[in-house]
């Protein structure tokens, strides 16, 4: 589909079969990027359906978003009933309070889990000062604080045959926050509509989305008109193992999307390949960039000591080598509803003609 296209495309607005009658669907069909998530406008309030990550054809949850302010329709479907918008929410993902605040709705985190694991000062700060309920291990939540937070939302990342323990007995709506699992850039991102249902926020939600997905569509098209398409590999082998992303991965989407040439692209798979180095060197050995994730690598040598086989790669050779320190940065917390950031990035580093100007967040190159 030419980009061009797809923009115009973003207007479109279709309409879908709801409780018996007419709605909106709060996303057009071009416009949805989103493969697990699907919202409806009905009469008094939306649905959100998610479909199960892990089962084809099967729904994870779906919710019923009634306005807070608004008389409980007398029809509802089948659904976890949530009041929007929420106001006392226990949050276990710093990403989505990081969300939260750019959406204007940061006063609705009253609670977090994994508090030691934050890097955010207005939280931090919040769980001292006592504002903010530090409910213990996402894991294994301190009950007695939930109760004592009486959460009207609880926000957590699920996982294949989740069992969420005691909160599930405590009639308190849990969002299941499948966002991590689209594979694709602004399929996660466009879950932000999600969250803005939530916290009342729909307009700005839809602002910032279409903002994204706006620049991250005009930074494809122009990295399209490359006369070059270096070749790209990602990660590096630890403890034996390189997971390596399928070719149908968001990460190589993203390399795709910023005129890269990857060596698995022709692979169907949407989660990491678990390859050993002499496979990895087998395939790609010959690649012109090579990104790589982790933390405390701040030069080649840094890289080479942590397999000194790393150095027979073309890319450590020619000194094409990226690291992104993920403690350092704010990439885990960023990247999921900023694609075009990294977007960006990747592009600027394989095609600095066309991008002079982009100055890296997240990734340095290694000398």
């Amino acid at each position: 589909m030419k980009i061009r296209y797809f923009l115009c495309a973003l207007l479109v607005i279709v309409l879908v079969s709801c409780g018996g009658g007419e709605a909106k669907k709060v996303e057009s069909a071009e416009k949805k990027q989103a493969q697990l998530l699907t919202m409806e406008q009905c009469d008094g309030y939306v649905k959100a359906t998610i479909q199960d990550p892990w089962n084809d054809g099967k729904v994870l949850h779906t919710y019923i978003l009634v306005p807070r302010d608004s008389a409980m329709p007398k029809q509802l479907p089948e659904g976890t009933v949530v009041r929007t918008p929420i106001q006392n929410a226990l949050v276990y993902s710093e990403v989505h309070t990081s969300l939260m605040r750019e959406l204007g709705g940061f006063g609705a985190v009253k609670g977090v889990c994994d508090a030691n694991y934050y890097t955010d000062a207005q939280v931090l700060s919040g769980v001292k000062a006592g504002t903010i309920a530090d409910c213990g291990n996402s894991m294994s939540p301190t009950i007695e604080k939930v109760i004592a937070m009486k959460p009207d939302a609880i926000l957590l990342s699920p996982y294949q045959d989740a069992s969420y323990g005691q909160i599930e007995k405590m009639n308190i709506p849990i969002i299941e926050c499948a966002d991590y699992l689209e594979y694709t850039p602004l399929g996660r991102a466009e879950w932000v509509k999600f969250y803005g249902a939530l916290l009342g926020k729909s307009v700005q939600a839809d602002s910032l989305y279409d903002a994204v997905a706006g620049r991250y569509l005009a930074i494809a098209e122009k990295a399209a008109t490359a006369k070059s398409k270096p070749s790209v590999i990602t990660e590096m082998v630890i403890s034996g193992v390189w997971a390596v992303p399928g070719g149908n991965s968001y990460m190589a989407k993203i390399i795709a999307d910023a005129g890269g040439d990857y060596p698995w692209a022709a692979d169907k798979s949407t989660g990491s390949l678990s390859l050993d180095f002499n496979q990895v060197l087998a395939k790609a050995q010959k690649a012109d960039f090579w990104f790589v994730k982790w933390t405390g690598i701040n030069s080649l040598a840094d890289l080479q000591s942590q397999y000194d086989l790393n150095k027979s790669f073309e890319a450590f050779k020619q000194k094409k080598v990226w690291a992104c320190d993920t403690e350092k940065s704010h990439f885990f917390v960023r990247v999921p509803f900023h694609p075009d950031l990294l977007l960006s990035e990747f592009a600027a580093v394989l095609h600095p003609e066309l991008f002079p100007d982009v100055k890296t967040e997240f990734y340095y190159n290694l000398k």
